[in-house]
């Protein structure tokens, strides 16, 4: 069960309207990296969770962001409320009114359909999706889903607070912020509280490939480094080495019963290339300047095509 503190958790102060900056905030009210797909994502795997320390954590931090939410979206709201008004009261002239709605990518949006309200859409108007949700069920897997997540709700936080100057809406994102590092940490402390936590799951890898880097990048530019050289790694640079890096012969097979064999082959002769013969194509039919070397019966035609070329290039 839950219980509305009427009161935010962190105090808005806004200096005066901004439609256009109202519709940037939405990015962390109905964005990818905002505020509901961050409650949806822990709730959800709070829901599922059987430890019950990571379970109190991710209700804990689900809650949370919901208030976050709340303070967003009252940005946002509070941004709005002068359009709000000119709109529904007709108080301004019509161009001047137009122009305050279209004046920022979605802000229209808002006035129109959602009244100056914070509306479940990202900065460019796309509806919020759960598909915004990657939770697998797997602990670790998820904990560093979740460590990225406030990471990239951290970057875009810090982005929205560079393009304002209203000293209220900078400290209020500044707290919103500085929530995600503390989010964060906490996540990793539960992380590395499962004594086993690389890599995820249960089956372990296998152990002649979990060790290999293969450089299959190469040219002006490879940097060696911890991460593709050293103790810790077999490298490959010749590549011919990973072609199959199996002790198959690199081809793919499947076994067939005779009947399923029988109709393959007959599908595989009914399909199969005449590589001995040059049809005459469409492309052919229809070629003109620029189509390059075309199949036909006389071809001199194709000659006579690269000439005019030249001829035109050279007017």
């Amino acid at each position: 069960m839950f219980m509305h503190n009427k009161r935010l958790q962190y105090t808005v102060r806004v200096a005066e309207p901004n439609p256009v900056l109202a519709s940037l905030m939405l990015e962390q009210f109905g964005g990818a990296d905002g505020e509901l797909a961050a409650a949806m994502r822990y709730f959800t795997q709070g829901l599922g969770e059987t430890d019950a320390g990571r379970k109190d954590l991710l209700i804990d931090i689900a809650t949370e962001e919901l208030s976050h939410l709340e303070v967003i979206g009252s940005i946002v709201a509070m941004l709005n409320k002068g359009a709000k008004a000119q709109l529904a009261e007709s108080a301004m002239e019509e161009a001047e009114l137009y122009l305050s709605m279209t004046a920022g990518g979605n802000s229209h949006t808002q006035s129109l359909l959602y009244g100056g309200g914070p509306s479940l859409t990202n900065s460019s108007g796309v509806p919020w999706t759960a598909a915004y949700i990657d939770s697998r069920g797997d602990p670790t897997c998820d904990l560093r889903s979740n460590i990225a997540a406030e990471s990239r709700a951290k970057i875009v936080y810090e982005r929205l607070i560079n393009v304002t100057d209203d000293p209220g809406i900078k400290d209020a994102l500044g707290f919103l912020m500085t929530r995600e590092i503390a989010h964060q940490k906490s996540f990793e402390k539960a992380l590395y509280a499962i004594e086993n936590n690389f890599p995820s799951g249960k089956l372990p890898g296998i152990a002649k490939y979990a060790n290999v880097y293969v450089n299959t990048s190469q040219g002006d530019g490879d940097v060696e480094g911890p991460w593709n050289s050293g103790e810790q790694w077999d490298r490959i640079d010749d590549l011919t080495l990973t072609m199959p890096i199996d002790d198959g012969d690199g081809t793919a097979s499947v076994g067939l019963d005779a009947t399923d064999a029988e109709v393959a082959e007959a599908l595989a002769a009914r399909t199969a290339s005449a590589t001995s013969e040059n049809p005459t194509t469409g492309v052919d039919l229809g070629a003109g300047p620029g189509a390059g070397r075309v199949t036909a019966q006389d071809m001199g035609a194709a000659d006579d095509i690269q000439d005019a070329m030249k001829l035109a290039d050279a007017m």
